[in-house]
This record gives C-alpha cells, structure tokens and sequence, in this order.
C-alpha cells in the first residue's frame, strides 16, 4: 500500500522476484508519509533498517514490528499545506536480503605479473568464483549503497573483483615462488586469500564467505615450457627412455604378419606391464575434510556471540555497527568525527598506491603492483 496516502495504515514488506537484490528500498520513488502504527514485516532471511528525518532509527530482525512516526493520518496532510500537502516528516524503510548469494565470479580482466623465481617475470590469468553475505546491515547502507533504492550484485561485483584480483596478486607473490608448484595449493590459496579479503569486505559490512580458484594459466609460451619441463622429469634417464621407445617398437613389430610374431608378441605382453609400472607411479590424493560453516563471533574480541546480538556479553562491543574506521577497523559511534582506539578521521579515506616503476594506480594496502609486478 502506498506511504502518501490519507487515511489508510501501511503494511510494508518485500520479496526479492529476482534472486539478485542486496537491498531494496520503501517507498522506491524516495521517502515517504510514513504514518504512526505502520506495520513492517521482515522475514528470516531479511533485516530492516528504519529511517527517519534523514537518520537510521532502528534496525529489525525477522518479524512484525509497528513503526513510530509523527505522521497522523488526515491531521498529517492538513498540517502540511504550506508544503503543498507533502509533509516534511519523511521516512523509508531499507530491506537488507541476508541470504548468501553464490556464484559470484572473479577474474583478471588482464594478465597480472608475477616474478616467478625459476621462469622470471612471467603474466598470469586467474578466474574463480565467490560467495558474499551481508553482516551489517546499516554499514552496508552507509558505506557502500547511500540512497539508492536498489541494490543487486551486478552493482557491486565489479569493485569486489578489482579487490579480489588485487589481493590475489599480493598473495601470490609473498607466498609462491615458482608456478611450477601450483597443482599442489588451490587449496591452501583459495583459503589464505579468502581469509586476507575479509577484512577488506568487512568494512562495507559485507562477509565472504566462500572463495575459489577455478583456474591460474600463464601464456602459451610458458605453457610449452612447463609442457617441455615435465616430460624432462618424467625420463630423467635418456637411455631408459630409449630402451622404453625400443621396446615399444618391437611390440609393433610382433603384431605384424610373420612366424616370429606371436611368440613375440606373446613376451612383450608379459613384459610391458612391468616396465611402465616402474615410469608411471600414481600417486594417491590427499583426502579433504569439509570445513563446517562458521558462527558469528564478535568483531573486537572474537568470542562466539548469539546473531541476533546487539552487544558482546564478553567485552560489550556493539554489533550494530554505524560506521567504521578506515584506519583500524574501530565500530565508531554515531557522528563521531575521530576513532577512540587510534584517533584516525573518521571522514578520511585510505589514499590508494601508485607504483614507484609504472604509475599504475593500486588499491589501499597493496603490495605488489598489478601491472608490472613491482613490489610496493
């Protein structure tokens, strides 16, 4: 039901049809006649912000709540004549989709380099895929989404991916040598990179909580080489590998027409299975152990909390969060203009990182240009 309408009590609630909403705003055309006793109804897989006069009043968990206003029906528009019948006590109400959205993709748009410590410097596309999850509503709202009346993952998949790719090039280079030892740590990767960006996600009030390496592939040429490189390993022994060619020719040779042939044949059968088993040795694959989703913990203290706690009853830090400091991470209190751990401003932004060699600007907390590789 609409909020300017005169007499009539709203009922305000939302469905996401698209499966792709962050957040969703009411009234959608902006602010609205919010009236007193308005019934609002959030579902489980929702929270609620209520603003009103331009500030966020409260935020709701899952339920019915009746929302307070000043706004009367038919008094309300009689007393706002002088503003053309639009009363100036303006209030909407933003619903926050708490699910987790998956499938989310990353991927360098353009190769990143990477130094790598047997091929030199070498360019790398990687993709993968993520999982994102809003865990502060009303910092979400205040950091990242403003006033905007829609927010899907189309709107924000595209700075997380420069973050993503930013970081992954920073891991990469303080963590791997050489490119040759990959196959052996998506594992370990996807896991350390996933814990490195929460803490970058966090201060939107986003939470990743999944993410995955699909692919890392180097250029063609590198790919020969690495191609080249393994079958170097495989026949470290040029004689064996000669006398492997040697005996596979006499296998053909058995299995063509002739009074020697199926006696032969007959032998190189018997032999061949024992000469491969001593090249081809497979090995068997680590068993993986699923890691069980994790619950919430407090940001300051990291004791486990209830979710729909307020405050921690370990150290009372508060869990709604306003605002942030950019500089440490402090939840900082409603117009506070200085941080109370390490007096950072509170309205001052990390600065971004150019790079000493190329110019190519990097995110704040870089490490490693993701143009030429060049350590920050």
């Amino acid at each position: 039901m609409g909020t300017n309408n005169l007499i009539f009590l709203e009922v305000l609630e939302w469905f996401d049809d698209t499966g792709k909403e962050l957040l969703h705003r009411i009234p959608e055309e902006g602010s609205g006649e919010i009236k007193y006793g308005a019934q609002l109804i959030v579902r489980e897989s929702q929270a609620a912000v209520f603003f009103y006069q331009g500030k966020a009043v409260e935020a709701f968990a899952h339920g019915r709540h009746t929302l307070k206003t000043l706004n009367i029906p038919i008094l309300t528009k009689i007393a706002a004549l002088p503003w053309a019948m639009n009363s100036p006590l303006r209030a909407e109400v933003y619903f926050i989709n708490l699910k987790t959205f998956t499938n989310l993709k990353w991927g360098t748009r353009d190769p990143v380099a990477f130094r790598d410590s047997e091929l030199g410097l070498i360019r790398l596309r990687a993709f993968g895929v993520f999982n994102l999850q809003v865990v502060q509503p009303l910092l979400f709202i205040n950091r990242m989404v403003g006033t905007q009346g829609m927010y899907t993952t189309e709107d924000v998949e595209e700075y997380l991916n420069r973050v993503i790719v930013s970081r992954y090039n920073d891991y990469m280079g303080e963590t791997i040598d050489t490119i040759l030892d990959l196959p052996s740590q998506y594992d370990e990767l996807s896991e350390g990179l996933a814990q490195r960006l929460q803490e970058d996600f966090k201060h939107f009030g986003l939470g990743m909580t999944h993410l995955y390496i699909n692919s890392i592939t180097p250029p063609p040429d590198v790919q020969q080489a690495i191609d080249d490189r393994s079958r170097i390993g495989v026949f470290k022994d040029m004689n064996k590998l000669m006398q492997m060619k040697a005996a596979m020719a006499m296998e053909k040779a058995a299995e063509a027409e002739g009074g020697a042939g199926p006696g032969m044949g007959m032998g190189m059968g018997l032999m061949m299975p024992a000469m491969f088993a001593d090249y081809f040795a497979a090995g068997k694959p680590k068993p993986q152990t699923p890691d069980g989703p994790e619950g919430v913990k407090c940001p300051e203290c990291d004791s486990p909390i209830p979710a729909d706690a307020r405050f921690c009853p370990h150290c009372g830090h508060q869990q709604l969060v306003f605002q942030e400091c950019a500089n440490c991470g402090k939840n900082l209190t409603p117009n506070a203009k200085f941080c109370s751990r390490c007096g950072h401003a509170s309205e001052e932004k990390p600065k971004p990182k150019f790079c000493s060699k190329c110019g190519e600007e990097n995110i704040p907390g870089s490490s490693f240009c993701i143009k030429c590789g060049e350590k920050l």
